[in-house]
């Protein structure tokens, strides 16, 4: 995994193989930032990445100039890991250990983007974009963006779909 653009742009990292994970492909990454940064200044924007796993989302928003990134994941050792990483990059991401569900029904804060990358097998992809619709959790101009496999399908307005390979992104706009 590498962090595309940024300060630490083309900075590799490797994360422990014992993880629990499936990290979005540099090629993938690399497209849907480069969606977002023909849009959007990622200066002072905040960030909440869910299902953080190795922070790779977290640190490439870092990297471009987010300096308000919370990661949620609910393994204790993705957790540490990103922590750790970010403090040795000097990036300021907040990390919580929770199911990213329960986190969501009790969160009262709105950020500019979200983020979720959920495993493809997960059964739970409608309930959570709409907890973040309900709870109001994307700003005005904000975007969701949820990565998942061709299985799964949202309806909606302002939503747009990209496919790489077998994983697509569903980006919703606000």
């Amino acid at each position: 995994m590498r962090i595309i653009s940024g300060t630490h742009k083309g900075r590799r990292l490797m994360a422990p193989s014992t993880l629990p994970v499936r990290p979005t492909t540099d090629r993938a990454k690399e497209s849907l930032f480069n969606i977002i940064q023909n849009r959007y200044y990622f200066e002072e924007k905040n960030v909440l990445d869910l299902f953080s796993g190795t922070g790779n989302i977290a640190y490439e928003f870092a990297s471009r100039g987010s300096d308000k990134i919370l990661a949620v994941d609910n393994n204790y050792n993705c957790i540490n890991y990103i922590e750790e990483t970010a403090n040795n990059l000097g990036f300021n991401i907040a990390t919580i250990k929770s199911d990213c569900l329960k986190y969501l029904k009790n969160c009262k804060q709105e950020f500019d983007f979200i983020f979720a990358d959920p495993p493809y097998d997960y059964d739970s992809y409608q309930e959570l974009k709409n907890l973040i619709f309900e709870n109001k959790l994307v700003k005005k101009g904000g975007l969701l963006i949820i990565e998942h496999d061709k299985e799964t399908q949202f309806e909606g307005d302002n939503i747009e779909l990209r496919k790489y390979g077998t994983l697509q992104f569903s980006i919703f706009s606000f």
